[in-house]
């Protein structure tokens, strides 16, 4: 992965909105893709 292709995502909000259940299901998939 090159210094172009790192990008930064961030989850934000309350409790109780799946900011968790998002984040393990986006770095799942990101690990899939390598």
């Amino acid at each position: 992965m090159t210094d172009e292709n790192i990008r930064q995502i961030a989850f934000y909000g309350k409790g109780g909105i799946g900011k968790s259940t998002t984040s393990q299901n986006t770095l799942a998939a990101m690990a899939e893709m390598g």
